[in-house]
C-alpha cells in the first residue's frame, strides 16, 4: 500500500538542515561567540573593561588614519547623504567661544557601562557584553531605531541601503542599526582596535579594570574626561585635552 510522505517532516528536517548550515559559516553572524574570547577559549567576563583613552593634544591637524583604518576594517566606504551615512568613527572638530582654543577629537560608540540604546531597544538586539562592550545583534533587530533616537552622542546608524562590500568579519545588513563594535573580532584575538593600531601616539586601549594596565595608569596620573559626564553612563571611552 502506498502512502503520501509526511510534507511536515519532511518541511522540519529541510529548515533544520539549512540552520545547520549556516551555523558553520561564521561569517554570517554579527557578533563571534564569547566561548572564542582573547585568550583563546576564555568567554568575555566582566573581570574585565574594555575601554579607550583618546588625547586630542596629539590629534593632528587634517589627520584621518583613524577613519580610514575603521573604514577598511569594516567595510563602510562612507559617501552617502549628509547625516545619514554611516561612519563608525568622525573626527569633530569644536571651538571654545570663550578661549577660540580648538581641538579635533575622534567620536565613536562610547561604549557605556549603562547604554541608553540597549535599555530603549524591544527586541534587545543592543545589548552590552560582559566587558561592557556594546553590539548588535542583526539577526534581532527589525530596524525600529530607537536606538539611534537614544543615543545621547549621535554615533548610533541605520543602514537604509543594500551593502555589497562588506567585509566577512563586520557582517553588515540593510535595514538594521549599526556602530563601532570596539573591533570586538580583534579584541577576542588579543589584538588592538584598528583605530589605535593606526594611531597609537594619540589613541590608548587598554583594560579599565586592570590596575596595572598602562591605561589605568595614564588615567591615574594625568586623568581625563568622559563626553556629558553629567549623563553618569560610565562611558569606557574617555578623552584627554578637552
Amino acid at each position: 500500500m502506498r502512502t503520501e510522505p509526511d510534507t511536515g517532516r519532511r518541511k522540519a528536517l529541510k529548515l533544520a538542515l539549512g540552520a545547520a548550515a549556516l551555523a558553520v559559516d561564521p561569517g554570517l553572524f554579527l557578533i563571534a561567540a564569547p566561548a572564542q574570547s582573547r585568550p583563546a577559549g576564555v568567554a568575555a567576563s566582566d573581570s574585565q573593561r574594555w575601554g579607550l583613552l583618546i588625547d586630542v593634544s596629539r590629534c593632528a591637524e587634517g589627520c584621518t588614519r583613524c577613519v580610514q583604518a575603521c573604514s577598511a576594517e569594516h567595510g563602510w566606504r562612507g559617501g552617502g547623504p549628509p547625516g545619514l551615512d554611516p561612519q563608525w568613527i568622525r573626527v569633530l572638530s569644536a571651538t571654545d567661544p570663550e578661549t577660540g582654543r580648538s581641538v579635533r577629537a575622534p567620536l565613536m560608540c562610547q561604549h557605556c557601562a549603562r547604554p541608553p540604546c540597549a535599555d530603549v531597544c524591544p527586541t534587545k538586539a543592543t545589548f552590552r557584553r560582559a566587558d561592557s562592550v556594546v553590539l548588535v545583534d542583526r539577526h534581532r533587530c527589525i530596524g525600529c531605531r530607537y536606538c539611534v533616537m537614544a543615543c545621547p552622542f549621535g554615533v548610533r546608524f541605520f543602514l537604509g541601503d543594500n551593502v555589497s562590500d562588506r567585509e566577512r568579519r563586520s557582517p553588515r545588513g540593510k535595514g538594521t542599526a549599526e556602530g563601532c563594535t570596539l573591533c570586538v573580532h580583534r579584541i577576542d584575538e588579543g589584538r588592538q582596535p584598528a583605530c589605535v593600531e593606526a594611531c597609537p601616539g594619540a589613541m590608548m586601549f587598554g583594560d579599565l579594570n586592570d590596575p596595572k594596565s598602562p591605561i589605568r595608569e595614564v588615567l591615574a596620573g594625568q586623568g581625563a574626561r568622559r563626553l556629558r559626564g553629567n549623563l553618569a553612563l560610565g562611558q569606557g571611552v574617555q578623552y584627554r585635552g578637552l
